[in-house]
């Protein structure tokens, strides 16, 4: 059975592949004799997808792996390049998590799209299709530079459906955006790939044979592994150059500052994307490479410092903008920017237990927002504007209580999914930044980030469902169908209790044993001193764990800034006619609402820097490193030109010249002595 299971693993990924070609290629087939224009292959792919999915985790449960490589390029004797395809608790849990998100956003895009020609509808499933395949095969995936291939293909998903409505102005723009930043990252992280390449002779992450297992030799007491370094640096420095650089693709793909404006921007495609980008594909890429990595970045504390206070100061960065936007999905954007550097700051303080246990509980809780707020969408007829909206409650009960699961979990309050997870990141970090300075001044910046988040995120329910209407549309909305309302419920239901695998707190006051993730993510493995686990990772990245502190305290205080925040946003928002009361912040406001002017320092930098540097590096190539390679040329064709004239084909010319040449000759020996 185990064997079964895990040999139809790729078959998780082709699944959808099938739909997408389907989707693509069914031409009339698609667009009319199908539902939706396609709509049912991807549901029945996704589907299958999770079925398989499920059947994978439960033989990992059972105590087994899976790895299995087929050769793709034999080298020289200096590396080879393979298709790898590994199966362990981590990749078997985010394979679950993309395709039960995915699964229920092709449901819901069944009401949602709606108002799509017949045209559309095929296009955008199959870039549903496309994208999940990418995902899920991002995720199995047991190399770097698979990884990379797939990371990759993403992003193109990406841009396709940011840019579905490519008749509208908005929407290209938003796509060539969200592209062109994450490329950014991107071009770091393929210097990366080829660093690793060239320092190993391997990019696979697992095995004896791995670039971990070396890693971890050559950085053993004694030297044991040897490996190529560059630049005159030690291996431990030029490890930190190699994990810096990948980790330049997952700030980008996981939207973390500097590269998190593409990710507001995103809004313009369909909400249902919106839901995939934010909670299961794009924006978690990042942030599961680096816990797939995570053996190797253990052994780099420097580069974790580095990964946890990006998060820290992300999380907190992106909430306060958070707290002006008037927009549903807005919101909803800065949350997730927040959402994704906490993750980072579990990661980066040896939290890998706690950075993917937020992983697994924010797919559900943003991706339940997500499809809650294009619900509210369907009934306002598309208008996203908070402003708008008012007293949605009274008509729309399913999309209010699972709405309001999503925000309870978002804003951490216990005993909803999303304050487990976060408590125990902010735990993590606290409990190791004790004797790290770096690690608790990024605690301190994640512990503020709950305050606004309970306020944006409470502020965003008043506003929306709270109150009276504020809209002719508001008083009477347009109705949703099951296929928006089922979704909601499933995902209503996780928010609600997707928390209870791994309850720290509870464990600690009562010894029961209910960290069930930690059990889980702790359990099968290969036998190979490239794994480390849980707190293993934290011992061989250096940190050392403060004693004796509880995470109920921590815990507590983390609840009651949560729980403040709500507070606020009640007191100025929970009332019939709500104020703008962000607009007493004056000129604050001015800068959060415009994002900290990051877009336009990002514009002025490749408009006022990167372009002038270009233009001059243009002229210098071609007047300069082209004018010399021009200029050889150019004495190399006329010389060229003028001596093919000696080659006349006339008998008589080459006889004088050999007559000249001859007594050019004895002329030289006459005045040379006779020798030269």
């Amino acid at each position: 059975m185990a064997a079964t299971a895990f040999e139809l693993v790729p078959v998780i990924a082709l699944l959808p592949f099938v739909s997408f070609l389907i989707a693509l290629f069914g031409g009339e087939f698609a667009r009319k004799m199908l539902p939706k224009g396609g709509a049912l292959p991807g549901i029945i792919a996704m589907g299958g997808s999770l079925l398989l999915s499920g059947w994978a985790a439960l033989t990992v449960a059972g105590g087994q792996t899976y790895h299995r490589q087929i050769t793709w390029v034999v080298g020289n004797g200096t590396f080879d390049l393979h298709f790898g395809v590994f199966v362990d608790p981590l990749s078997a849990m985010m394979l679950v998590i993309v395709s039960l998100v995915s699964f229920l956003v092709h449901i819901f895009s069944l009401g949602y799209m709606n108002d799509e020609d017949e045209i559309g509808l095929p296009r955008y499933y199959a870039g549903l299709g496309l994208f999940s395949f990418s995902m899920l095969a991002f995720v199995f995936a047991d190399n770097l530079l698979m990884a990379f291939m797939f990371f990759e293909l993403v992003g193109l998903c990406s841009y396709l459906l940011i840019g579905f409505w490519f008749r509208e102005p908005a929407p290209p723009s938003a796509a060539k955006k969200a592209f062109l930043v994450t490329r950014f990252g991107d071009y770091f992280f393929l210097i990366g790939v080829v660093g690793v390449f060239a320092t190993f002779g391997t990019a696979t992450f697992v095995g004896d044979n791995s670039f971990v297992h070396a890693a971890e030799q050559a950085l053993a007491e004694g030297g044991a592994g040897e490996v190529t370094t560059f630049f005159g640096l030690d291996p431990q420095a030029w490890f930190a150059v190699l994990g810096l650089l990948v980790l330049g693709g997952v700030i980008g793909k996981s939207a973390q500052f500097p590269l998190h404006t593409w990710l507001p921007d995103a809004m313009e495609g369909p909400t249902p994307v919106s839901a995939l980008i934010h909670a299961a594909t794009m924006v978690a890429a990042g942030v599961y490479l680096v816990a797939r990595m995570y053996g190797f970045y253990a052994l780099l504390p420097t580069v974790l410092a580095i990964i946890a206070f990006v998060g820290g100061f992300t999380a907190l960065f992106a909430a306060t903008m958070g707290v002006v936007k008037d927009e549903i999905k807005q919101v909803l954007a800065y949350s997730t920017i927040s959402q994704y550097g906490y993750m980072m700051l579990g990661l980066g303080a040896g939290g890998y237990v706690a950075a993917t246990f937020h992983l697994m509980t924010h797919a559900f809780f943003k991706a339940l927002l997500f499809l809650g707020a294009g619900s509210v969408i369907i009934a306002m007829h598309h208008n996203e504007d908070m402003w708008d909206m008012g007293g949605l409650k009274n008509h729309m009960k399913v999309t209010y209580y699972t709405f309001l699961s999503g925000s309870l979990a978002l804003a951490g309050i216990v005993p909803f999914a999303g304050f487990w997870s976060k408590d125990e990141v902010l735990y993590e970090a606290l409990v190791h930044g004790m004797e790290n300075e770096i690690l608790l001044a990024a605690y301190a910046m994640g512990l503020l980030a709950v305050f606004f988040t309970g306020f944006y995120t409470f502020r965003m329910v008043f506003l929306t469902f709270h109150g009276e209407p504020r809209t002719d549309t508001a008083r009477d909305p347009h109705g949703v169908r099951w296929n928006v309302k089922g979704p909601l419920v499933v995902l209503g239901i996780l928010a609600a209790t997707a928390g209870f695998v791994n309850m720290v707190p509870v464990a600690e006051l009562t010894g029961a044993h209910i960290e069930y993730l930690h059990a889980w993510l702790n359990g099968p493995v290969e036998a190979t001193s490239a794994h480390h686990y849980g707190d293993l990772l934290s011992e061989v990245a250096g940190y050392e764990a403060a004693e004796n502190v509880s995470p109920l305290v921590p815990g507590a205080v983390s609840l009651a800034l949560a729980l403040a925040g709500a507070g606020l946003a009640w007191a100025l928002y929970n009332e019939d006619s709500p104020e703008p009361h962000t607009d007493k912040l004056g000129s604050a406001k001015t800068v959060l609402f415009n994002n900290y002017y990051q877009d336009e320092y990002q514009v002025w930098l490749a408009e006022g820097v990167t372009l002038p540097l270009a233009r001059a590096a243009d002229k210098f190539d071609q007047g300069v490193i082209d004018g010399v390679v021009n200029g050889v040329s150019s004495v190399s064709l006329f010389g060229g030109s003028r001596v093919k004239r000696v080659q006349s084909g006339v008998v008589t010319n080459y006889a004088l010249l050999l007559a000249l040449s001859f007594v050019v000759l004895l002329v030289v020996i006459g005045f040379t002595g006779g020798w030269f």
